[in-house]
């Protein structure tokens, strides 16, 4: 009972970070749009239809090429392009066709815009088009990068600090900084209360990772670390709900926030892994959480820290590994991942098929905008098809193990990129459902190589190793849309390149130690022997030293402690 209610409280929070990550999806969409005329409209001519307000004619206005023809109350008779205007000389009767002289001018009254989908958008609050349409395009990509740098920050801070802490700060920031979204008053305190609100977000999706894996038994890790990434689906899903319902971007974005109002409300209440507070030596609030959980879950002989201890002491002892390891205290950065050849190659691999994942997923996610019809559903679906995905992905995961799931489908995705090349291009619907085949495969790769990642690395690193991961999945998810600029060079070009990232991260993929039903190490002495042993183990590994000892707590609550290793 009481890994199900940290899990469930801290999954809670995975839906806000899914909402805050794809709002700008319809808060900074661009509508139809022309010059705005100085004067009131008496008629609106397109082509050979005629309305009395301009409001009538954008069902009409499908092509933002063709201009529309406008006469004031006074008689003047404009051309409104999207970027321009042009005055005609000689108003003599209203007719689209005019080969006379005509003054042309800026758009100095602003814009006018159609609000028949959205009465408001930050597009339309502040008019990031024509010359300033490159703001609007940078939206996205700043928050992105507040994502990446929130990953890489909070990730090593919490390795230091602890997770408790950074689940505070990050639950809170969540809800404070996106309310203040809703109330910035110019485009630039938008992106800069934007790029904070990224930061947090991701820093909370890394920890939160990281704390359910600490406190989830051998048993559930695998679909309590997977459904993480469900509840993130959710908060797509419940994206395109608000979106559908909410036109303002402002109140819009109010909504999306308060979603995060119940958890920071009881987030204090979460306590600290033991498995980092036994890491900085902190036994005796160790042993508090531990007499908690045995509370919890109705257990009358809690395990003693100082039998743990001792346990690891012996372990020590005998694997020789005295001056090694006693340094649990020190303060460790990025450049532990790179300590030995070993980890090192490690390193390589699983940022690689980080960044593959990420690449992929977006490229597929940007080739299914042919689907058309409504962009709500559309939305809706994205996210729920990716529940599936991780059903597959835990099945795999526990039944043949986490390498051995990760190795097919990277090389699955890889050989769909190469069938579509082949697909005739008058074949719509097939190409779209190879389309959602590929992103299905990458997707699973994508989300399994979180707890991969967290148990391939010992508890001293685990934040640090998932938040660098998470930083090449932003780099990839920046690098994704130059990557579809690409098929201005040859159509194929952008499937081209994730499949060959497929194919090597999976080739790559063959040389990691498979994690299935091992204990969580704790130092980097451990995680380096497990990678030099997993061709030897065939149903007895090397002791586990620390990690061994761990694993009661982590196995702590159930009927029987599982001694396979």
């Amino acid at each position: 009972r009481f890994q199900a209610f940290v899990y469930f409280a801290s999954v809670f929070q995975a839906v806000s970070c899914g909402i805050h990550y794809l709002a700008s999806v319809f808060m900074a969409v661009t509508p139809k749009f022309v010059c705005g005329i100085p004067g009131n409209v008496s008629s609106v001519l397109f082509y050979n239809s005629s309305e009395s307000s301009l409001e009538d004619i954008w069902t009409l206005w499908t092509s933002t090429e063709n201009y529309i023809v406008v006469q004031l109350e006074n008689g003047e008779i404009w051309e409104l392009n999207q970027c321009s205007r042009s005055k005609r000389e000689v108003s003599l009767d209203l007719a689209y066709e005019y080969q006379g002289n005509k003054s042309i001018f800026s758009c100095s009254d602003g814009f006018l815009y159609d609000d028949t989908k959205w009465k408001s958008t930050v597009v339309t609050q502040w008019d990031l088009v024509c010359d300033r349409e490159w703001l609007a395009k940078l939206i996205q990509p700043t928050f992105m990068l507040g994502v990446l740098i929130g990953a890489v920050i909070f990730g090593d801070i919490a390795d230091r600090l602890g997770r408790q802490r950074v689940i505070w700060f990050t639950s809170a920031g969540q809800f404070v900084f996106g309310i203040a979204v809703a109330f910035t008053f110019d485009y630039y305190s938008f992106v800069i209360v934007r790029f904070l609100l990224a930061m947090v977000s991701s820093g909370y999706l890394v920890v939160a990772f990281v704390y359910v894996t600490e406190f989830v038994g051998i048993k559930a890790r695998t679909w309590a670390s997977m459904h993480v990434h469900a509840f993130f689906a959710m908060g797509v899903m419940v994206v395109a709900l608000v979106g559908f319902l909410v036109r303002t971007w402002w109140v819009y974005q109010i909504f999306l926030s308060i979603a995060t109002l119940p958890f920071v409300l009881c987030c204090w209440m979460l306590p600290e892994t033991p498995f980092w507070l036994l890491s900085e030596e902190r036994y005796e609030d160790a042993q508090k959480v531990i007499n908690i959980m045995a509370r919890w879950n109705k257990v009358s002989t809690p395990c003693k820290v100082s039998e743990l201890c001792s346990v690891q002491q012996d372990d020590l002892v005998s694997g020789g590994m005295g001056d090694n390891d006693t340094a649990s205290t020190k303060k460790h950065n990025i450049l532990d991942l790179f300590c030995n050849w070993h980890i090192a190659r490690r390193t390589i691999t699983v940022w690689l098929i980080w960044f593959t994942g990420s690449l992929g997923y977006y490229v597929f996610s940007l080739s299914s905008v042919s689907l058309g019809g409504n962009e709500y559903l559309n939305l809706f679906l994205i996210g729920a098809v990716e529940l599936p995905c991780y059903i597959i992905a835990c099945i795999g995961m526990d039944k043949l193990g986490r390498r051995n799931t990760l190795i097919p489908f990277l090389i699955l995705s890889a050989l769909i990129c190469v069938l579509i090349m082949f697909i005739p291009q008058d074949f719509n619907i097939l190409i779209i459902l190879a389309n959602m085949a590929g992103k299905f495969s990458i997707g699973v790769a994508f989300g399994l190589i979180y707890l991969y990642t967290a148990e391939l690395y010992p508890t001293i690193v685990r934040s640090l190793a998932v938040g660098s991961g998470s930083m090449m999945c932003r780099v990839g998810s920046v690098v994704a849309p130059f990557c579809v600029y690409l098929r201005s060079v040859w159509i194929f070009l952008p499937l081209l390149i994730v499949g060959i990232m497929a194919l090597l991260s999976g080739i790559l993929t063959l040389m990691l130690p498979e994690t299935l039903g091992k204990p969580l190490t704790n130092t980097l002495a451990e995680a380096t022997e497990m990678g030099r042993n997993k061709k030897s183990s065939s149903g007895k590994t090397p002791p586990a030293h620390s990690g061994a000892a761990l694993e009661k707590i982590e196995m702590f609550g159930h009927e029987t402690v599982s001694t396979e290793k």
